[in-house]
């Protein structure tokens, strides 16, 4: 390999002919579009509204939609994101065969159907074969998948994203018209009447 025998004839970011950017191993890279504050995320928008929960932002926007404004120039826009894991239960090497066998049995009935298309008779007893045959594989794999892991996550839980904060964003040269819609539109809190 050979190095450039004075500092300055190495290629840097500013230099004089720097649009040449040195090729590497995959080729020439092209140079960054743009001003350099990464990929252009679309059009700018505005916030016209915030609020506690997703109902409320969509009632916002369905309102729009309503009165004839361009609801394709919205967006909403969840902040304050949390991972939640809710624990349903315990799980034992039981447990863990059973789960396996449902899912098993739904791999086996898909081949089984496969199998049964191609079958001129007894297209029934192919596919029950298949269920019987993935459901018994599934309990086994889960089983044991569930003995290895040594006492590790012994629990089945199910995880979802929940927001903080909803906002309700729109194209900037819309904005004015969304927020004189949203001024005569009347948000009731639930579990309230209007008079």
């Amino acid at each position: 390999m050979t190095r450039p025998s004075n500092p300055t004839a190495a290629w840097r970011p500013g230099m004089p002919g720097g649009a040449n950017l040195p090729s590497g191993p995959a080729g020439r890279p092209a140079a960054p579009g743009g001003d350099g504050h990464g990929p252009q995320t679309g059009r700018p928008t505005v916030t016209i509204g915030s609020y506690p929960d997703y109902p409320s932002a969509q009632r916002v926007v369905d309102y729009l939609a309503d009165n004839r404004f361009p609801v394709e120039h919205t967006a909403i826009v969840g902040t304050n994101l949390t991972l939640v894991e809710t624990v349903l239960g315990r799980l034992t090497t039981g447990r863990a065969a059973l789960l396996g066998a449902g899912t098993g049995a739904w791999f086996g009935l898909f081949i089984g159907l496969l199998f049964g298309i191609f079958t001129a008779s007894n297209w029934v007893a192919v596919i029950l074969v298949g269920l019987v045959i993935g459901a018994i594989w599934g309990a086994v794999f889960g089983a044991v998948a569930h003995a290895m892991s040594g006492g590790q996550r012994d629990f089945t839980s199910a995880s979802s994203l929940r927001a903080g904060q909803y906002a309700v964003t729109v194209d900037t040269n819309l904005a004015d018209q969304a927020r004189q819609l949203l001024g005569r539109m009347h948000l009731i809190p639930t579990g309230t009447t209007a008079r």
